[in-house]
């Protein structure tokens, strides 16, 4: 049997941290979306002409590269990022993969189109934490037909190791305005 030890709340609130940060109203890219492809909505972002996703400004996800069927995105992993074991959660590495493959995919996609990601197979290679550093994600098209598109996604270190590694297909649609 084990005991569970609670702290008061005085001490709770001593430990306590605080973030405060802003995002962009997504309508104006919203908007643009029916009207331009893919690569014109990320040039547009990266160029701070249309707004970027707000779950970027949550995580603190910074766009790094964009060309036709690969992206970069980049996250420096802080305290805030953790799950209970002091690593940071799984579910941030696979928001990174997930984004990352998918914007690929978008940056392949002519005007109206669009995707959402169907499923998304992630693997966790090595632990990231605060002292891991800055780490890059890639997304790189594998295939795109019709109505589906593959890619996949790499994360590493500032050393090239590799952290986490996903693939991702995604189904096409059209987009109304």
């Amino acid at each position: 049997m084990t005991q569970t030890q609670q702290l008061d709340p005085t001490q709770q609130l001593d430990r306590a941290r605080t973030r405060t940060y802003s995002w962009a109203d997504p309508a104006a890219t919203f908007a643009a979306l029916p009207g331009a492809a893919g690569m014109d909505i990320l040039a547009s972002m990266l160029a701070g002409e249309l707004p970027p996703p707000p779950v970027m400004s949550t995580l603190g996800i910074e766009a790094v590269a964009f060309s036709a069927g690969h992206v970069q995105f980049a996250l420096t992993p802080h305290e805030m990022h953790y799950n209970p074991l002091g690593s940071v959660h799984g579910g941030v590495i696979a928001t990174l993969l997930d984004s990352a493959a998918g914007c690929a995919v978008h940056s392949v996609l002519p005007a109206g189109v669009g995707y959402t990601s169907v499923d998304l197979t992630a693997k966790f290679l090595r632990p990231v934490t605060a002292d891991t550093g800055r780490v890059v994600v890639t997304g790189t098209v594998k295939s795109r037909g019709a109505r589906t598109a593959l890619a996949e996604a790499h994360l590493t270190d500032d050393d090239g190791r590799l952290l986490a590694h996903a693939t991702s297909t995604c189904l096409l649609f059209p987009i109304t305005s």
